[in-house]
């Protein structure tokens, strides 16, 4: 238990690490280099691993909490939106609902983890 509690803080950076290798590599295979600058978006967080910042934390969990916020709305003007439901329409709804949640909750635990006395 006491390794769960040592390395949990360390799970919202992979998770931002790992969405943004994913979305890398889809980009990458459409449009080729002009997908090199996407990996840019992962270095504070990188950072954040080898060095962490309480400040830059900070920064990171209030950026991705207003970010993710404007993603739950525009999840939900577009869930109410749609009219005639395909099986594609409803599995893309059912994995961008789980998208947005799952940036809201660790951009919360950024911001949790700033807050904390020792990082």
């Amino acid at each position: 238990m006491k390794l769960i509690n040592k390395y949990s803080k360390f799970i919202p950076y992979l998770y931002f690490i790992a969405v943004i290798v994913y979305w890398f590599t889809n980009i990458n295979r459409s449009f080729g280099v002009t997908a090199y600058p996407i990996l840019l978006f992962g270095i504070p967080f990188i950072w954040q691993l080898i060095k962490p910042s309480r400040k830059l934390n900070f920064s990171l969990g209030i950026t991705f909490v207003c970010m993710s916020s404007y993603l739950i709305l525009a999840y939900l003007s577009d869930l109410f939106n749609i009219v005639n439901m395909s099986t594609i329409t409803k599995q893309f709804i059912i994995y961008g609902g789980l998208f947005v949640a799952a940036n809201f909750v660790m951009a919360l635990w950024m911001i949790r983890n700033s807050m904390k006395r020792s990082f």
